[in-house]
């Protein structure tokens, strides 16, 4: 996976706002003064600030636009555009400028709840490309998936936006429609699907216990209450007599530091470092546990959507606890970054990064992601591609639309009887049967009706714990350990 050009934000990004904040934030943990400035402090002997002569040029260059340019320009597209190039001069995808309008899409997306579609998004190579739509939103139940590209917002193209210019087109007010153009991998044309925006409230944590005592816990954000929330469902599968933990951060894009360093600090033995902080000069310290009391096995869960402090989670149960991670490589977000708001004066921003994170053993998994130990790959159903619904699909025909029906007919309990994308005669028995048990006309053809209803079936089958590979592959490895 190349993650050149690759940006990153999520619609749910969670932090302290104050007059600047850290993307991943520290509370409590004496690790943030290795050696920083403040934005204001003046330049001492040596440093490299703007001279007079830059300054001039600076003044110079915006003048001739004003007076010799052949169209009338924006002041403030010109002011932003200067700022945008020199932070872009630092090849940095992380470090963005926001202008008032993006700055405060990115304010209110720190509250624990929003209107939107509800999925995070990066942008990669200049594509706007969903990291994972977020349980239960009206972006998951319209079948948007980890990967997919967003192609336009109601006939806007995407292409070349930065994320924050793209996330102000995507969100919008409850009861709204955002209609998508989605391209899947593995199809070439891109398929329309409307999404009714809604309020997004965002439910961190939730437990629940599985067979042969057994619990498992999934994370969906890292927000400034998941740590109590977590000890809180961690108590009841222990007072239930819970013997081994799963830990599930899949489609976790990440969030606040110092909550991932509560949840984790329990598990690691006393003395052993939970996660290290670089700055610029290489200089590192280290955050150690200072407890160690939870001595029973964990398993951590991860996919591609396993971002950021998802991945300090993994990181530290993997090197400092010994526990073993299962299902896919993560994301690879391994810096932070810190918002300046106060400092520019005018409603708008600058999100720069500062700092390497790296796990205990001092690995950066920056653009390369923690792999699993287990590998551990869901159906091939849970990657079909939402159905055009351009045509209707009929035997006889051969296309990408075709394929993608064949997968979801298997994730379903159907047998197609292939899955290379040729409409056969077995196809339409299987699509037949499924417009049977669905009180639809039986005839065999995929219409709109079918389509959508065969969609929503998929979604069901996606959620049902018999189907989760990952999942099940977690709770065996547990119960191995148990059994030793």
């Amino acid at each position: 996976m190349q993650f050149k050009g690759r940006t990153v934000i999520a619609f749910v990004l969670l932090g302290m706002f104050a007059s600047s904040i850290l993307t991943l934030t520290f509370t409590g943990r004496n690790l943030l003064p290795l050696g920083s400035k403040s934005v204001g402090a003046s330049a001492t002997a040596g440093s490299s600030g703007l001279s007079s002569q830059d300054v001039g040029k600076i003044a110079k260059t915006y003048q001739l636009i004003e007076n010799k340019y052949l169209n009338k320009v924006d002041h403030d597209k010109i002011m932003n555009g200067a700022i945008n190039g020199m932070l872009e001069s630092l090849e940095d995808p992380y470090t963005v400028y926001m202008d008032s309008n993006e700055a405060k899409q990115f304010s209110e997306s720190i509250n624990s709840s929003f209107e939107g579609i509800g999925a995070e998004v990066t942008s990669e190579d200049g594509k706007i490309k969903v990291v994972s739509p977020i349980k239960g939103s009206p972006a998951e139940k319209a079948g948007i998936m980890a990967n997919d590209v967003i192609v336009s917002v109601n006939g806007e193209k995407l292409d070349g936006l930065t994320v924050n210019q793209a996330v102000v087109k995507i969100r919008g007010q409850k009861g709204t429609q955002a209609k998508l153009e989605i391209l899947r991998q593995g199809s070439t044309e891109p398929v329309q699907v409307i999404v009714v925006r809604d309020e997004i409230d965002i439910e961190t944590v939730f437990g629940e216990m599985l067979e042969g005592g057994i619990g498992k816990i999934e994370i969906r954000q890292f927000s400034a209450n998941t740590a109590e929330h977590f000890q809180e469902e961690l108590k009841k599968l222990e007072t239930q007599g819970m013997k081994g933990l799963v830990i599930d951060v899949r489609n976790d894009p990440g969030g606040l530091l110092n909550v991932v360093i509560d949840i984790v600090e329990p598990f690691v033995p006393k003395g052993k470092p939970i996660v290290q902080i670089e700055n610029r000069e290489g200089k590192r310290e280290a955050t150690t546990s200072k407890d160690g009391s939870k001595k029973y096995p964990v398993v951590v869960l991860t996919n591609k959507g396993s971002a950021s402090a998802s991945e300090i989670l993994a990181g530290a149960f993997k090197e400092a606890v010994g526990s073993k991670t299962v299902g896919e490589t993560t994301f690879g977000k391994g810096t932070v970054q810190e918002t300046y708001v106060k400092e520019m004066g005018d409603g708008s921003n600058i999100k720069m990064t500062v700092y390497k994170w790296l796990t205990p053993d001092g690995n950066w998994i920056h653009k390369k992601g923690i792999e699993p130990d287990i590998a551990v790959e869901q159906p091939a159903f849970f990657k079909a591609s939402i159905l055009s619904k351009k045509d209707t699909l009929k035997p006889d025909s051969n296309s990408d639309d075709v394929k993608n029906l064949q997968l979801m007919l298997t994730g379903v309990g159907y047998e197609p009887g292939r899955t290379d994308g040729y409409y056969s005669s077995k196809t339409a028995d299987a699509v037949k049967a499924f417009q049977k048990s669905s009180s639809l006309p039986v005839t065999g053809n995929v219409d709109t009706a079918t389509a959508k209803k065969l969609e929503s079936a998929v979604l069901e089958a996606v959620k049902l714990p018999k189907n989760d590979n990952q999942l099940k592959a977690a709770v065996k490895e547990l119960q191995t350990q148990l059994s030793k």
